[in-house]
């Protein structure tokens, strides 16, 4: 049985040292209301309890799984009382994200090996890449906003895909890297996005889109995937490690060829 003892409390500077963060972080979570302390001295010194570290462990690991400030705020307000389910909310996520990086490592050692001469498939290297998880949070996203439309024509394409051959499945993996390559390369040329100049390029692209989907990629539907490329920060992180600003780019070019179509 667990001794009872005078709660520890930590001044700003203890608190900053033990959770490795900056006294300045910890004044500016108290400032957004984020995490404020459990009282104040008459030295005026911020001391923070039992309650306060928890959160703060929270705060730290939301941060890490990249939620934005503003969103672990929310998710900690809704948590309720009920500190242990919280946590084991928190410990499923986790793990997910455990499983996700060793996708994304697997991957990746997928392609040392075809670095160093080995056999590996063009296919290979994308597989594990985007989960089947992250694949249904897709649509998901899309079918919220613009309607089950939408949503089920991603759905569709996902199922295209898996049931590729691999000739075809090498086709697209070249086709789409071939696209977004242009697209990169007219960006640092300084190409405006809404350029007639690209639509030969956005049409391939849209092309692929609709291949991948096998039906329609109307411009309405086509418009709303623009969406998804800014909005979503998997695929934000995705085209700016193409090139810096090719999301915003790319999103805006499919805009303006869907808008031209009338």
């Amino acid at each position: 049985m667990r001794k009872e003892s005078p709660e520890q409390v930590y001044t700003v500077a203890r608190l900053a040292a033990l959770a490795g963060i900056s006294v300045r972080t910890l004044h500016h979570y108290h400032q957004i209301g984020l995490l404020a302390p459990s009282f104040t001295g008459e030295n005026g010194y911020r001391y923070y309890a039992e309650a306060e570290l928890l959160r703060l462990q929270r705060i730290l690991i939301y941060r890490e799984l990249g939620f934005p400030l503003g969103q672990i705020a929310s998710l900690l307000d809704a948590e309720g009382g009920d500190l242990q389910a919280a946590l084991e909310r928190q410990r499923a996520q986790l793990l997910g994200q455990l499983d996700r990086y060793l996708a994304l490592v697997l991957a990746t050692d997928r392609t040392l090996a075809r670095l160093r001469g080995e056999d590996v498939k063009d296919e290979e290297l994308y597989s594990g890449v985007v989960s089947p998880a992250k694949q249904a949070e897709y649509e998901a996203w899309l079918a919220e906003r613009y309607g089950p439309e939408v949503g089920e024509q991603v759905a569709a394409g996902s199922q295209r895909i898996a049931a590729m051959g691999d000739a075809e499945r090498t086709w697209a993996l070249a086709e789409i890297r071939s696209v977004e390559e242009g697209l990169a390369g007219a960006l640092r040329r300084g190409i405006s996005a809404d350029s007639p100049e690209l639509d030969s390029l956005i049409q391939r692209h849209r092309a692929w889109v609709q291949k991948g989907w096998a039906q329609e990629c109307s411009p309405k539907a086509y418009a709303a995937l623009a969406d998804l490329y800014t909005q979503h920060p998997d695929f934000v992180a995705r085209f700016e490690a193409l090139q810096p600003g090719l999301a915003s780019y790319l999103a805006q070019a499919m805009r303006s060829w869907a808008g031209r179509q009338g």
